[in-house]
């Protein structure tokens, strides 16, 4: 593998590029996030199962799957620029269409379409970051800090749709609201300056040259570590609200809000995790987190309800740093050229993740007769996971790859 570095040339407006991408993904996180308070309204007026209504999920999950894979290369071929600016011009037409639907079934068509646009724009994003840090520690540091920003948007989504609902509104226009602040991002992309790179032999960033970065053992190693954790993650946002129904104890409060609070834990932590990164090895930090992941899930399968309502909203200040440090030292052991394509990679599995671990959760659920069942498999993905991170910190054997790219920051 070659790490000859291509001629980068750094804007002096990097702090506004930076500001850019954390609002970014704040706008579309205020959308996939809310889809848990728009289900029960698409239930109610459509008169839908609840495996109907979670298309609303499934279909945006499956979009961002589908174009992270294959279209991730568009931010090592177009450039990030276009790249970011197509996909956000595709995902505010697309918003601003909701507005003059009724159906449902145009409706789960234009989240598919959304998930393609934040695949195509999230894929260029992550590309950007790489031109934006300085090392391959920078870049984990900006990792956690963008995801913040997407643990701001995931708390703001589902507000802004609750108080849409309480003045008598449709949930519709949250989609218009997140089109509108897209529009604004659009124009600022297009004013702001990008870093400048020299590119390769256009063959080199093609939907082949993406696909058999499918084959390198690195970043099938990451995206493993991505499914995992999501798979963990997916069970806090799908299911808890499920097994906590019906709580009755002296934290009737915390179990009405537990998913808010998980949201906001998880988006403190994040900025928390970019003071720890900067202090702690890597390696170590995702070690201690998962195993206080795995502490919040055996307690809440031993106490049942009366220790989960308290063990997995707080799990979710230990998951905050898991998933954008496992992307970003993914995506930093690569060539910066190929960093499209190694999001994208990346991306699909973890969207592939966020689709079959609730579904299996909730079949396992509806088999043994209780959602308890459901996060059983949740806490061996939680196992797994912990292990393969202790097996990652004794034998760190992404450490030299890491440190031989650092020459190209």
């Amino acid at each position: 593998m070659t790490t000859s570095a291509p001629h980068l040339i750094r804007p002096a407006n990097i702090a506004l590029i930076t500001g850019l991408t954390y609002l970014m993904f704040m706008m579309f996180a205020m959308t996939t996030d809310a889809v848990g308070v728009i289900i029960p309204e698409v239930i109610r007026e459509y008169g839908l199962s609840m495996t109907e209504a979670g298309a609303f999920h499934y279909a945006t999950m499956g979009g961002i799957a589908i174009a992270g894979l294959g279209l991730g290369f568009l931010a090592d071929r177009l450039g990030r620029k276009w790249t970011i600016i197509l996909g956000l011009s595709l995902f505010a037409l697309n918003s601003f269409l909701f507005a003059v639907g009724n159906d449902f079934l145009f409706f789960a068509c234009l989240l598919f379409i959304s998930g393609l646009a934040i695949g195509v724009f999230k894929t260029g994003a992550l590309a950007l970051i790489g031109d934006i840090s300085t090392s391959t520690e920078s870049h984990t540091r900006v990792m956690n800090m963008v995801e913040g920003f997407f643990g701001v948007g995931a708390i703001i989504g589902p507000l802004i749709v609750t108080q849409l609902l309480v003045s008598g509104a449709s949930w519709k226009w949250l989609y218009v609201i997140a089109g509108t602040l897209c529009t604004l991002l659009i124009i600022t992309a297009f004013v702001v300056r990008y870093p400048d790179r020299q590119t390769a032999a256009s063959d080199t960033f093609s939907l082949k040259a993406s696909l058999s970065l499918v084959r390198d053992p690195y970043a099938l190693a990451f995206s493993a570590l991505a499914m995992f954790y999501v798979g963990v993650e997916t069970a806090i946002y799908v299911w808890m609200p499920t097994l906590l129904k019906g709580y009755q104890g002296p934290a009737v409060w915390l179990a009405l809000y537990a998913l808010s609070v998980f949201f906001v834990l998880r988006a403190t932590g994040r900025f928390l995790g970019v003071w720890m990164l900067a202090r702690l090895k890597w390696t170590l930090v995702l070690v201690l987190c998962a195993g206080a992941i795995l502490v919040c899930f055996v307690a809440a399968l031993i106490g049942g309800q009366t220790v989960a309502v308290y063990s997995l909203p707080l799990s979710g200040l230990f998951m905050s740093v898991m998933y954008p440090t496992i992307n970003s030292k993914g995506i930093s052991g690569f060539r910066k050229a190929q960093h499209g394509a190694a999001g994208g990679v990346i991306l699909f599995f973890t969207c592939l993740s966020a689709v079959v671990a609730p579904l299996a959760m909730g079949a396992v659920s509806d088999l043994f007769g209780g959602a308890q069942y459901g996060f059983v498999l949740a806490t061996g993905l939680a196992l797994i996971l912990f292990i393969a991170l202790v097996f990652n910190h004794r034998r760190d054997p992404a450490g030299a790859r890491l440190k031989a790219l650092n020459a190209e920051y």
